[in-house]
C-alpha cells in the first residue's frame, strides 16, 4: 500500500472512531442529564433540540376500524380533536370533545376519548370521581406543578366543567396498551416536536439504554392522528420487573411499604385511591418523582411522600416497570 492509501485509511478509521464516540457520548447525556429542580430529561419528554426531517402529514386520514375521516390538520387540533371511535364511550361534554362550545384545549386532545393518554400525559380512564376533582383543585391552586399545560388549563375550567369532565373519564374502562421489554440496547430515538412524543430516528441506529425507561409507540402515524388505539413499547434495564414486583408486594426491609396496601390487590386501586396497573411506565416515573421532590402534594400525597422518600431512582424505573406490565382489568 502506496503512503498516500495508507494516510487515507488512517484518515477514515479515525472519523469512524470519532463518530462512535460522538454517539457514546449522546447517548450518556440523555440517560444523565438533568432538567429543572435536578429531575432527570428522559423523563420528562424534553423536545429535542435538533429536529430531522419528517414528512407533514397532508390530506384525509382514515384508522383501521374507524368509520370516520379528518382532514391531518384537525387531528392536530387541540380546539376540537378527533373522535375515531365515537361507540366507544358516552357522549362526551363539550369539556372534553371541544367544538365551539369546548374550551381552548379540550382534554379529549391529550388524553383521547377513551381516556388512555399517552406517555406524556395521564390515563384517566376510570379514574374514580372525588380523586379526579382534588387533582384538578390542586392543579389549579399550583398545589400540583405542571406548568407546561395543566396548571393554566385548571384554571379556565368552572367547577361544573371539572364535575363533567370527572364523570365522563370515570365510566371508561382502561386497558391495557403497554407492552414491557427488558433489555440493554435499544433503537436509537429522538424526542419529536410533534406531541412531545419520543420516536425512533430516521436515521437509524442503536443506543445503550442504560438507568432509563424509553417509552415509544407502535405506529407512529396512528399515535400522531390521536388514535386512541395506539400501543407502545416500553423499554427497561434487565432486572427491573423483578426488583419492582418485590417492592410493590413487599417494600423494602422497612425503608418502603408496598404498594398494594393502599392500591389494593393487582393495584387497580381502592374506593377514590385510584387504579396504577397498566399506566404509561415513564408516567409513573414522573410522579413518584414528583412527590420526592416536593412538585406534587395534597392529601394522598402526604401519605405517599414517607413510602416514596427513600427509593433510588433506579428502585423507581423498576417500581414503575413492573405497574405499567400488569393488566389494568382482571
Amino acid at each position: 500500500m502506496n503512503r498516500a492509501g495508507y494516510l487515507r485509511r488512517c484518515f477514515l478509521l479515525t472519523l469512524v472512531i470519532a463518530m462512535l464516540f460522538a454517539c457514546r457520548t449522546q447517548n450518556i447525556k440523555q440517560q444523565t442529564e438533568l432538567g429543572p429542580h435536578g429531575l432527570p430529561v428522559w423523563a420528562y419528554h424534553v423536545i429535542d433540540p435538533v429536529q430531522p426531517e419528517v414528512i407533514e402529514l397532508k390530506g384525509l386520514v382514515h384508522l383501521p376500524g374507524s368509520t370516520k375521516e379528518y382532514d391531518a390538520a384537525v387531528t392536530e387540533s387541540f380546539k376540537d380533536p378527533p373522535d375515531w371511535y365515537p361507540d366507544e364511550h358516552p357522549a362526551a361534554p363539550p369539556v372534553v370533545a371541544g367544538g365551539k362550545d369546548g374550551p381552548a384545549m379540550a382534554c379529549g386532545s391529550c388524553h383521547m376519548m377513551s381516556g388512555v393518554g399517552h406517555p406524556e400525559n395521564a390515563d384517566l380512564s376510570g379514574l374514580p370521581l372525588g380523586y379526579f376533582v382534588r387533582q384538578m383543585a390542586y392543579f389549579k391552586s399550583d398545589t400540583r406543578k405542571e406548568p407546561a399545560r395543566m396548571n393554566q388549563i385548571a384554571k379556565t375550567l368552572s367547577d361544573e366543567e371539572i364535575r363533567q369532565a370527572a364523570e365522563y373519564f370515570a365510566v371508561l374502562k382502561p386497558r391495557k396498551t403497554v407492552e414491557v421489554i427488558e433489555t440493554e440496547t435499544i433503537p436509537r430515538t429522538y424526542i419529536s416536536s410533534l406531541g412531545r412524543v419520543r420516536m425512533l430516528h430516521p436515521q437509524g441506529g442503536t443506543e445503550l439504554l442504560g438507568h432509563r425507561i424509553v417509552q415509544m409507540p407502535v405506529d407512529a402515524l396512528r399515535l400522531l392522528n390521536r388514535d386512541p388505539h395506539s400501543t407502545f413499547l416500553a423499554y427497561v434495564p434487565l432486572g427491573s420487573l423483578s426488583k419492582g414486583e418485590k417492592l410493590v408486594k413487599t417494600g423494602d426491609a422497612g425503608k418502603t411499604l408496598p404498594c398494594v396496601l393502599c392500591h389494593g390487590e393487582g393495584l387497580r386501586g381502592v374506593g377514590e385511591v385510584p387504579r396504577i396497573a397498566g399506566l404509561q411506565p415513564v408516567y409513573i416515573v414522573r410522579q413518584l418523582l414528583s412527590i420526592q421532590s416536593g412538585h406534587s402534594a395534597g392529601e394522598g400525597v402526604a401519605l405517599m411522600k414517607p413510602v416514596v422518600e427513600h427509593l433510588s431512582l433506579d428502585d423507581i424505573i423498576a417500581i414503575s416497570a413492573y405497574v405499567g406490565s400488569l393488566s389494568p382489568t382482571q
